[in-house]
Order: C-alpha cells, then sequence, then structure tokens
C-alpha cells in the first residue's frame, strides 16, 4: 500500500470521514465551472482569516489612522490588508458568477429551492458587509461612499434613525460601530454558509443536462453509491481550487501596489492604497466614486430624485424576483432556451449590471433623462427578445458538437450588447478608459461573429445540425506518459516553491518593497495549488473515451 493510500485511511478512521454525508462525484463534474461554489468558500475563508489578523492592529477609534499604521508599520500589514479588500472583490465577483451560472442551468427547481434562496441572501450580506469593510478604511473614497448612504437612507424620514445604528460617529473618524456590524454580518454569511453547504452535499452539484434532462436533477441513491467518494478525491480537488485562489487574492493587489508611480486618483478597482483622508487638501482634487460594486446602484440614484423609486429599481424589484424565482418558473425545463422569458431576464440582470456600473464609473452623480435611460435600457431589451425568437433549443438528447450551443449563443448576445454599449459611451464620454474598453469589447463581438458565421454559413450543416461524432479511446500508454509528465511538472514547481520561500524571507517586512512579500506568497499559493491538481491528474486519471 502507498504512502499517500495509508495516510489517507489513517485520517479516514480517525475522523469518520467515510461515514460524513457529503456527496459522491462522478468523473466529468471535476471541472472548475462545478466548483464555482467551492471558489466563493475560499474567498470567504481568506478574507475572514485575513480580517481576523487585522482586527488585532485595527482601531476604530481612529479609522484612517489606524489604516495607515497597519500598512506602514506592522509587518507586512500592507500584503494583508490589500489581499483582504482583494479577497472581498473576489468573493463578490465569484458569487455573481455562481449564481448566474445556476441561474441559467435552472438550478434554482426542485429541490434546490431552499438552497438558492440561501445564496441569493448570503450575495446580498456580502455587499453589505463588504460596504461596511470598505467605509472602515476611513479615506475620502471611503466616506463619501458613506456619505451617500447616510443620504438615501435619511431621505426617508422614518428611517433616519437607522444612521447611529448603522454609522455612529463615522463622520469624527471613529468606526466603533460599523467594524461591529460588519462583523455581525460576515457572521451571518458564516452561519448561513454553514447550513448552504450542507444542503449542497446533501443534494449534490448539478448534474449534466445530458444526465438529467429535466427538474428534479438529482442523482439517486443507487447511481450516487457509484461515483468517488468525498474522501479524499473531492477533498485534493478542492484544496488546489482553494490555493490556487489565495494566490491570486495575494498576488494581484500586491503586484497593483508594487508598481511605480500608482496615482491615487487611478480607477479605485485597481488601487488597493488608500487615498487621501476627507479633511487634507489633496483629497479635494480626487474624484469620489463608491465601491465598485455598487457603482450600479448609485448610478441608478442620478436616474430619479424618488429614493422609493431608487430603492424599487434598484433593490427590491431584482431582490424580490430573485428569492421568488423557483416559485415562478415551475416548469420541469432546464434548458434555458425552453424557458426563453427567464433567461431573457437574466441576460437583461448581467448586461444591465455591467452597463450601469460602467455608466457610474464614467458619470458619477451626473442625472441621466427619461430618454437616456429608455435609449440605454430598451435596447438591450430588444436585442434579448429578437435574438431569443430566432434562437431553437438543440435537441437535448443529441450532442451539439458542431452547432452553436445555446449558451454560446446567449453570451454572444451579451457581448453584442455590451460592444453597442460601450461604442454610446464612447461618443458621450471620450477618453482613454472607454476607448479601450469598446476595443476590447469590439474585438471579442468580432471573434464571435467571425466564429459562429462560418458555423452557421457551412454547406449542408444547419445551425442545429449534430453531424456523427467519431470517438476514439485514449490509451493507457498515452495516459501514463501524460502522468510521467506531470509528476516531472510536479517536481519542477515544488523545487520552485522551496526557492521562492527560501528567498522572500529577505523582503523587508514594512515599506513599499514589503508588497514583493504578498507577490511571492501568491505565487507560492498558486503553484502548490497546481502541485496538488497535478496530483490529482496522477492518482485519479484513467483512460476515457473522448472526442476526436
Amino acid at each position: 500500500m502507498s504512502l499517500t493510500k495509508r495516510v489517507s485511511n489513517w485520517f479516514s478512521e480517525r475522523l469518520g470521514l467515510d461515514d460524513l454525508p457529503f456527496f459522491k462525484t462522478p468523473d466529468y463534474m471535476y471541472h472548475v465551472n462545478e466548483w464555482l461554489g467551492a471558489l466563493v468558500a475560499a474567498s470567504f475563508i481568506y478574507t475572514v482569516i485575513s480580517g481576523l489578523i487585522l482586527l488585532l492592529y485595527y482601531n476604530a477609534a481612529a479609522g484612517y489612522q489606524s489604516t495607515e499604521t497597519i500598512i506602514n508599520q506592522v509587518p507586512y500589514g500592507s500584503v494583508v490588508l490589500y489581499s483582504h479588500l482583494y479577497g472581498a472583490y473576489a468573493m463578490i465577483i465569484l458569487a455573481y458568477v455562481h449564481m448566474f451560472r445556476n441561474y441559467f442551468v435552472g438550478a434554482y427547481k426542485k429541490p434546490r429551492e431552499l438552497l438558492w434562496i440561501l445564496g441569493v441572501l448570503m450575495l446580498v450580506l456580502t455587499l453589505g458587509a463588504s460596504f461596511l469593510g470598505y467605509s472602515l478604511i476611513g479615506d475620502a473614497l471611503a466616506v463619501s461612499a458613506v456619505d451617500v448612504g447616510a443620504g438615501i437612507i435619511t431621505s426617508i424620514p422614518q428611517l433616519s434613525f437607522l444612521i447611529p445604528i448603522i454609522f455612529g460617529n463615522y463622520d469624527t473618524g471613529d468606526y466603533t460601530r460599523v467594524l461591529a456590524l460588519h462583523i455581525i454580518l460576515v457572521a451571518l454569511i458564516g452561519l448561513l454558509f454553514v447550513f448552504h453547504f450542507f444542503l449542497a452535499e446533501h443534494y449534490g452539484m448539478m448534474p449534466s443536462r445530458k444526465v438529467k434532462p429535466k427538474a428534479p436533477a438529482v442523482y439517486t441513491k443507487e447511481e450516487w453509491s457509484k461515483f468517488n467518494p468525498w474522501w479524499p478525491r473531492n477533498f485534493v480537488y478542492m484544496s488546489s481550487l482553494i490555493f490556487m485562489t489565495w494566490g491570486f487574492i495575494l498576488a494581484i493587489p500586491n503586484a497593483l501596489a508594487y508598481l511605480n508611480g500608482l496615482p491615487q486618483y487611478f480607477n479605485p478597482f485597481m488601487n488597493p492604497k488608500p487615498a487621501p483622508p476627507p479633511n487634507s487638501p489633496a483629497a479635494a482634487h480626487i474624484t469620489t466614486y463608491p465601491p465598485w460594486f455598487f457603482l450600479f446602484l448609485y448610478k441608478i440614484a442620478d436616474f430619479t430624485s424618488d429614493v422609493v423609486i431608487f430603492l424599487m429599481i434598484g433593490v427590491i424589484i431584482p431582490l424580490v424576483y430573485l428569492i421568488i424565482l423557483p416559485f415562478i418558473d415551475r416548469s420541469d425545463e432546464l434548458h434555458p432556451l425552453k424557458r426563453k422569458v427567464f433567461t431573457g431576464i437574466g441576460i437583461l440582470m448581467i448586461t444591465y449590471l455591467i452597463q450601469t456600473s460602467l455608466w457610474g464609473d464614467l458619470a458619477p452623480g451626473v442625472e441621466v433623462s427619461v430618454k437616456d435611460q429608455v435609449i440605454a435600457y430598451l435596447i438591450p431589451a430588444i436585442i434579448v427578445a429578437l435574438g431569443l425568437t430566432f434562437i431553437k433549443p438543440v435537441d437535448a438528447q443529441l450532442k451539439p458538437s458542431r452547432g452553436i450551443s445555446p449558451l454560446t449563443s446567449l453570451l454572444f448576445m451579451v457581448v453584442a450588447m455590451l460592444f453597442a454599449g460601450s461604442v454610446v459611451e464612447l461618443i458621450d464620454y471620450p477618453s482613454l478608459f472607454t476607448f479601450a474598453i469598446a476595443v476590447f469589447t469590439g474585438s471579442l463581438f468580432f471573434i464571435g461573429s467571425k466564429a459562429m458565421g462560418k458555423v452557421v454559413l457551412s454547406k449542408g450543416l444547419p445551425n442545429n445540425a449534430v453531424p456523427e461524432v467519431k470517438t476514439t479511446t485514449e490509451t493507457p500508454t498515452s495516459t501514463e506518459t501524460k502522468k510521467k509528465f506531470a509528476e516531472v511538472l510536479m517536481s519542477i514547481l515544488f523545487v520552485l516553491v522551496v526557492v521562492i520561500v527560501a528567498q522572500m524571507w529577505t523582503i523587508p517586512p514594512t515599506g513599499y518593497a514589503s508588497n514583493l512579500f504578498g507577490v511571492d506568497l501568491g505565487l507560492v499559493f498558486l503553484m502548490l495549488g497546481e502541485v496538488i491538481s497535478l496530483y490529482h491528474y496522477v492518482v485519479y486519471k484513467k483512460p476515457v473515451e473522448k472526442e476526436e
């Protein structure tokens, strides 16, 4: 028996891991798109750990001064602070991706209704906790964001009593109340996460539509018993994802912080450094932004002076829709093109979220006429309606190997709308930033149009045609060769990890260069994640049939 197997059995026997009611996983599910929830969890765990470290040094009674002390005087304090900030960013982005992915595959349908609702509530709590955490920095941007949030609340007289409860004396630099509420919301996220996790393990991952084309999409106990046990394979695979997620969370913000000449007026999303304090002369020269994840909400505030209408459009209607979605989409269809109304709403939600956020970044605080609102939001709705009218679903029993898949078509529609919107924004707000966005989205649109055009115009091959699929078997010899290469690559990566760890401790713990420690630590985590991923391949990969 190998050493790995003996170690696995030792832990399994003493911790009772084989008795855990965790989901057993089929081979085809070991892909990142099936494990987006694990990426969200990895971001949350890192953010909690780094937040607890910061809590040892943060003085809420003097928010900005305490933040500067952590950055400039606490050993590797800036590494922890910047990665904590971007850990929250990663959690928000991944939570959106996870939610919309589940939206389009129908993962909110029976029996996962409660799982979906808990996920939506956790996203709301994550946005709230992130807003309060962002405010703890106490710089000019944070104070401005809190001012706007407080102004929205005080515009409804019945809610004015919430200001001292939520924000306390933030205007004097005291963030004690904000910190307390931030911790409470994070604790609530953790509580809901435990419940969400166990429900997810109980029902298992969403099976492929080729396996379960209709709801309820769950495996039977007999099917489940034939799959891979959670320990140790799922644990190994999830560990690789956790390490790689932590690697990006560490490397990206610290690399940005280390860049020479990173200016304070640079887009706040790309700058982990605090802005100047709110009462300093330098603060007068800074364009005030809300947190990037609330840009869409702050822009909606420019559409109307009526706070009730603002809350209805920006918060209440989308939230209520997402919560009641499992109860209004009662069909058993999982194919996105067989529930076109809900698919169309999902596409528009993504498009409007990105579009309004960019609008808020380009023109914060600029009032928008009703005419411009209609033009901005009606055009995407028309494109979606026409696109979904003409796109036909592919037969669920056939494998679309050369036709245009439904998700590809939907993604292309989103890109088309973003390209059109970026051109409009470039005309209205010409700048290097809007030009770059237009070029990027235009390139994606051109590539997508070219690829889809080849399929549609192929002679004798209609859009949903399914040619005969030939399969070949990957031989044991070729698999073993790949495993040998993976083992060599594991050895090289492990040596690089040792080299980086040996030299990273020579980096000064404070000052400008200390962020290199965060970059190196991020690289170490990325390499360890890849090593574990290669180990998973070497130990568990079997020859399988694959398409030519």
